[in-house]
């Protein structure tokens, strides 16, 4: 009996420091949500000081002796599987950052803060040159941060594992060249085809009228209000806890879908975050499972939801009122899905050629780290890139190399879990449509609250209890599989282009 009691108490002070580790990790996520979207440009000397001060104590926290003890008693202990799950997470997470010195921890984050601006008047000023010296100092910073966690293997790799610890690299190069290979023909057979799709829209559309499209866009999905607000930022996206998760978006003046789309992206996200179990806030438990399943649902609500003719033909005369057009559901459906092949632009990209622009940031980022690609040559790498995967090539390094913060953040391995999921947002959607028969049906009457309670059930309430694979194999049935994703894009761009 003493025993079992000794176990509890020391699974008790090892939660109560895992906690203690996540509050601060989500204080420091309010900083860097201020930063970009309500802090004065001038706030960024003090605001990297700051955020490099939490970031260093977050470091602490997780590289603590004290846990390592604790992890190492829990090992022996007779636990449940839920708080199995914990340990496992944790440990993970701590082995990692005690090869970690402090001192580096600090240096990134200082540098990610201080990265912010140049990149923003580098863009700004379609200047890549004004740039390069502080892409080199993130890229040489996260080589040693991987060579401080396993010098032994390939660093792209460590990296990649911060974001997808689970399904691999070799998961992700296989889902990528299959998609390359399978998805380049149907794109080709698209632009050789005569149909043209619809554009209801003309003229400019002012941020005011965009913002309450937007809004209500949100409102009608499920939004909660009281746990979540709207902001722009210069990219859009969420961040949060399951209570308080945030979106932003931005507004185009001649593109009003392209706000809709990203803030319903966002959407998924937040909704992803207040899904999570609320009385396990604080814990692995609560916390969302790494970015592959965050971005499958993302784009599940986004691509299979406000993608879909049942959305329109729910949604467009909300869309035709705050804009003042006259178009039919079938015409924003069409407007929605067309494919750009000559689109630059990540975030604007369709759902086909989305993912020839990850595969280009993939093999960039990975072959910088490894120290196959100088950052003085990105520009020139990546234009070449883009007109062989897409037959464009940028003008400006401001719609080439410069329109992404992801490196400036120091995310590099990041890039890959956009198109897993993509993918995992099919096999999801291939799932869900098989428990709710009349899926379609809800959508068309703007009834979502069994998607919501479907996706939570299946994906939400678990939080990080599950590895990826054995979430998706729980959610679904199955292994992670891009079949899905690709007989959906298949029959849904070859129906629309007659091809």
């Amino acid at each position: 009996m003493a025993r079992a009691s000794e176990q509890s108490s020391t699974y008790e002070q090892f939660l109560d420091h895992v906690r203690q580790l996540h509050y601060v990790q989500d204080a420091n996520g309010v900083l860097q949500w201020d930063q970009q979207v309500m802090m004065p440009d001038a706030g960024t000397p003090a605001r990297a000081k700051q955020s490099s001060a939490v970031s260093t104590l977050h470091h602490d926290l997780l590289t603590d002796e004290r846990l390592g003890e604790w992890l190492d008693e829990l090992d022996e202990a007779d636990l449940g599987d839920e708080q199995r799950a914990v340990v496992r997470e944790v440990r993970r997470d701590h082995e990692r950052a005690v090869r970690v010195p402090a001192d580096l921890v600090e240096r990134i984050s200082e540098a990610s803060s201080n990265a912010l601006p140049v990149w923003k008047e580098a863009k700004a000023e379609d200047d890549f040159s004004a740039y390069a010296e502080t892409l080199e100092e993130l890229v040489d910073l996260r080589r040693e941060y991987a060579e401080a966690i396993d010098p032994d293997r390939d660093p792209y790799e460590v990296l990649f594992e911060e974001y997808e610890p689970y399904l691999g690299i070799d998961t992700a190069e296989d889902v990528l060249t299959r998609l390359r290979d399978e998805l380049v023909p149907l794109i080709d057979d698209i632009a050789d085809s005569d149909v043209s799709l619809a554009d209801p829209f003309e003229g400019t559309y002012d941020d005011d009228t965009q913002h309450g499209l937007v809004e209500e866009a949100l409102d009608v999905l499920g939004y909660d209000w009281d746990r979540g607000r709207l902001d722009t930022a210069p990219h859009p996206f969420s961040t949060g806890t399951q209570f308080d998760a945030r979106v932003t978006t931005r507004f185009k003046p001649d593109e009003p879908l392209d706000a809709v789309g990203s803030t319903i992206h966002e959407f998924g996200h937040a909704t992803y975050t207040l899904g999570l179990p609320q009385e396990q806030y604080g814990t692995p438990l609560g916390s969302n499972r790494d970015l592959s399943v965050h971005e499958s649902q993302s784009r599940f609500w986004e691509n299979h939801v406000g993608r879909s003719l049942p959305f329109w033909e729910f949604f467009a005369g909300t869309a035709n009122d705050h804009l003042g057009t006259d178009a039919t559901p079938r015409a924003f459906y069409e407007a929605a899905n067309e494919v750009y092949d000559d689109n630059l632009i990540r975030v604007e990209a369709d759902e086909l050629t989305y993912h020839m622009h990850i595969i280009l940031r993939f093999e960039i980022e990975r072959d910088l780290i490894r120290g196959d690609l100088d950052v003085e040559e990105v520009p020139q790498v990546w234009n070449d890139k883009m007109e062989e995967y897409l037959g464009i090539r940028p003008d400006t390094d401001a719609e080439g190399c410069l329109q992404d913060i992801h490196w400036t953040n120091g995310a590099f391995g990041y890039f890959p879990t956009y198109t897993l999921g993509s993918v995992l947002a099919a096999q999801l959607n291939h799932h869900v449509r098989q428990d709710i028969a009349d899926f379609d049906e809800q959508v068309r009457a703007g009834e979502f609250g069994e998607i919501h309670d479907w996706l939570t059930d299946h994906v939400h309430r678990h939080g990080a209890r599950y590895t990826t694979d054995d979430l998706i194999q729980e959610a679904t049935g199955e292994s992670f599989t891009a079949d899905h994703f690709l007989d959906y894009a298949d029959e849904k761009y070859r129906a629309l282009y007659d091809c």
